[in-house]
């Protein structure tokens, strides 16, 4: 019980620590535009990420959680995924680099479970309790098909996310810039456009709606009130964050033609505050999950490790298996300490990455900080609607980049870009590497 303990307070340590090393992230553009100090950008980011707690679901946590074969990993994989995660994340902090967060956890996780795989099994195949042969590298999911035509998931899948978040976010902040620049011109045919693209968005928010029976039948209702239960069921509230924020910059689009300069400038930094906490609610919520979802992983460690242990309450984790049947549970202070761990690391800041991501990449007026901060909140909505754990750093940058595009190929500092991606595509091989040792030197201790 002990080593579980441990392992709870380092993961909420971790989540702190992402915290203040992805707090540029959502803030960078709004203080690389003065729309807000760094103190009230950082007040600003971490209310926002606290406030996710209410509005998304699990799906990216059980992700997290099944990265390795829970029933064939021990205790001390778990903790040294969690330190390697902690100490790579505290050098990239130091040296400025904004790796992901997200993928430190899954390579350390993953690394560490290799490790205690070799050191079991050896290299050699093993007659499992399946009876089937197994080898070492099974021990990690590496690629799950989706339930009945659905998002498949697994190690491989995140990996692939490397390259494609970052270029969902560029090619969502490149179409966004574009779609403001046309609709700044005196002419209809933006404007047409724009409407349809409100009707489309009504249209399929409104299809995406969970319904109060299908709330009953997955779970506990919110509230007494049906009309509550539903408008603050985790699921819509997405959605309906989705509507509010196109339909926000569809409004502002049909507008802005008729402003001149200084009022569209005084328009575009409010909206900021806008797209800045659709970011940051997406990055708690996507961020938040991770460190959810180990804690579950190293309670169902623990679990499997000893059989007929007597539970509290407090730490009555079960993890889903949609195959059994199985729903999951997750205590409600799980939640509430990661998100309120994610939101404390984002009030101390990270001004190191600040700097990198406001200004190193693609000079930011207020107008790329909108079209960037709505291009990666929107990514990570969907991506989060999917369970897939995507790094809120390659998002954010790929908008970023996107947005610098839109002026010329030049605008955009390639040099810094290039270095940046050499950081993501290392983060997940060298926080295995890392933790692979930490595993093995912590197994002559424990």
């Amino acid at each position: 019980m002990t080593l579980l303990i441990l392992i709870i307070v380092l993961a909420l340590i971790f989540d702190y620590i992402n915290g203040f090393h992805d707090a540029a992230n959502a803030i960078a553009t709004v203080v690389a535009t003065k729309v807000l100090t760094p103190f009230q950008a950082v007040v600003w980011a971490a209310f926002f990420n606290f406030l996710a707690y209410w509005v998304f679901g699990f799906g990216v946590a059980d992700t997290v959680a099944k990265t390795a074969h829970t029933m064939e990993i021990n205790l001390v994989v778990i903790l040294a995924g969690v330190i390697a995660a902690i100490c790579w994340n505290l050098l990239t902090w130091w040296l400025g680099i904004p790796s992901s967060s997200s993928h430190t956890l899954i390579g350390g996780f993953a690394g560490a479970a290799v490790a205690h795989a070799i050191a079991v099994h050896g290299f050699s195949g093993y007659v499992g309790e399946d009876g089937a042969t197994h080898y070492w590298y099974e021990i990690v999911s590496w690629y799950k098909a989706g339930k009945d035509g659905g998002m498949p998931s697994g190690v491989l899948i995140i990996i692939a996310f490397i390259v494609l978040a970052p270029l969902l976010g560029a090619l969502a902040s490149y179409l966004i810039s574009i779609w403001l620049l046309n609709a700044s011109r005196k002419s209809i045919g933006p404007k047409i456009f724009t409407i349809a693209l409100m009707l489309a968005t009504i249209w399929f928010v409104y299809v995406q709606m969970v319904s109060y029976e299908e709330i009953v039948e997955h779970g506990k209702p919110r509230f007494d009130s049906h009309f509550w239960s539903v408008v603050f069921d985790s699921h819509n509230i997405k959605w309906f964050l989705v509507a509010f924020i196109i339909l926000t910059v569809s409004a502002f689009c049909l507008i802005f033609s008729s402003l001149n300069l200084h009022q569209a400038d005084a328009a575009l930094k409010k909206m900021q505050l806008l797209s800045s906490a659709a970011f940051s609610l997406g990055h708690g919520g996507n961020d938040s999950q991770k460190v959810m979802g180990i804690i579950a992983a190293a309670v169902a460690v623990y679990i499997n490790t000893n059989p007929g242990v007597h539970m509290d309450a407090w730490l009555d984790v079960v993890l889903p298996n949609d195959d059994a049947g199985i729903k999951g549970v997750m205590p409600s202070w799980i939640p509430l300490a990661c998100y309120s761990a994610i939101a404390a690391g984002t009030l101390s800041g990270g001004w190191k990455i600040v700097k990198t991501m406001g200004s190193k990449i693609t000079k930011v007026s207020s107008f790329e900080g909108v079209a960037a901060e709505t291009a990666g909140a929107l990514t990570l909505y969907f991506t989060e609607h999917l369970k897939i754990p995507v790094s809120t750093t390659h998002t954010i940058t790929g908008s970023i980049i996107g947005v610098g595009l839109t002026k010329r190929v030049s605008a955009v500092r390639w040099g810094v870009t290039v270095s940046l991606i050499w950081a993501w595509i290392l983060t997940i091989p060298i926080s295995a590497l890392l933790a692979g040792m930490v595993y093995f030197i912590l197994s002559v201790f424990i």
